[in-house]
């Protein structure tokens, strides 16, 4: 991919995460030369490290940290927040609320520092949850985040800081750009200790159940709540592609290939070469019956559609999880 953020110095805020991670190694095989790298996180528990980029341990819900983040910097990726998969979010709304101070801090910092771009990574979580009650969903536009009526405390403050970017480009001339993610996976993120997403989950739960010889599986709700999962490497050029972009609004990012839980328990499954006896935890954090990404403005404006099918992408995920996990086993 020809990068337009070569040249420029970049800041990848969150870049000690998951979704930060992959886009310092993106942007450095691209040919960016001034990266800067900053996360709350010591560096010791940083997915991914680099040598060659600028790494600071900050917290960016307090302005001052801000202002040294992006201090001399052309492009800002804001990708920070406090969150994690649905059994985080779900249990920890005041603390995904507080990611409401980064965003702010950051538009504030970025401002006075004369930032050229700034983008922004909300959620899909900021849909009106009467929309998602079928499993059978529609897939959600863009213009159906309105009335607001979103995932309660991360989705209130997804939908917040989306306003809070458009009201900086309106009032202040900034160059602000947002895109709605639509679960994002694939290897070198968080697989347990309970901020994991469900395809990490997944591949957890059933390289456990083949690894320790009990062929169960626990699954939060019935299984019949639907997704569409969007693979680390197609999220990487749309977020690219969005922010170097003239679309003011928010726009979808995820895949419109839509799955069950059950199914994509049946795909690790069928990767992994086991079947196993489902439990299902009718009590667990389920989120919405159904979600479902509708990228026709994406696709009319950018020409951006996901690459990589979810087998394939599940595939290279379960793969990198398995080498975690196998020596834990042959150790004990």
């Amino acid at each position: 991919m020809t990068s337009q953020n070569t040249g420029k110095t970049v800041v990848v805020c969150g870049g000690g995460g998951f979704i930060g991670g992959h886009l310092v190694a993106e942007l450095r095989k691209q040919g960016c030369k001034k990266i800067r790298s900053v996360d709350i996180k010591p560096l010791s528990e940083w997915y991914q490290v680099f040598d060659d980029v600028e790494n600071l341990q900050l917290d960016l819900s307090e302005k001052v940290a801000c202002g040294k983040a992006v201090a001399g910097c052309d492009l800002v990726y804001n990708l920070a927040a406090d969150m994690g998969g649905m059994g985080f979010i779900e249990t920890h709304k005041a603390l995904c609320m507080l990611s409401v101070l980064i965003n702010t801090h950051l538009l504030m910092a970025a401002k006075d520092a004369g930032v050229g771009r700034f983008f922004y990574a909300s959620s899909a979580c900021v849909y009106n949850a009467d929309k998602q009650r079928d499993p059978k969903v529609v897939p959600l536009k863009e213009a159906d985040a309105y009335p607001a009526m979103p995932e309660d405390g991360y989705g209130w403050e997804k939908l917040f800081s989306e306003r809070m970017c458009r009201h900086f480009r309106e009032d202040f001339g900034m160059v602000t750009r947002v895109a709605r993610y639509h679960n994002v996976y694939g290897p070198l993120g968080t697989f347990e200790g309970g901020r994991e997403k469900a395809p990490a989950a997944i591949c957890r739960k059933v390289i456990e159940a083949k690894l320790s010889g009990k062929h169960e599986i626990q699954i939060w709700g019935d299984g019949h709540q639907t997704r569409s999962f969007m693979y680390i490497t197609d999220c990487l050029k749309g977020t690219q592609d969005i922010l170097h972009s003239d679309i003011i609004e928010p726009l979808n990012l995820g895949s419109n290939e839509l799955v069950t839980i059950n199914g994509l328990v049946d795909i690790v499954e069928d990767i992994a070469g086991i079947k196993l006896k489902r439990h299902y935890q009718l009590d667990a954090p389920k989120g919405v019956n159904g979600r479902n990404s509708d990228n026709t403005l994406i696709q009319q404006l950018l020409g951006w559609q996901p690459s990589v099918k979810l087998r394939d992408g599940m595939a290279l995920t379960y793969r990198w999880i398995f080498d975690q996990m196998s020596p834990r086993y042959r150790a004990a």
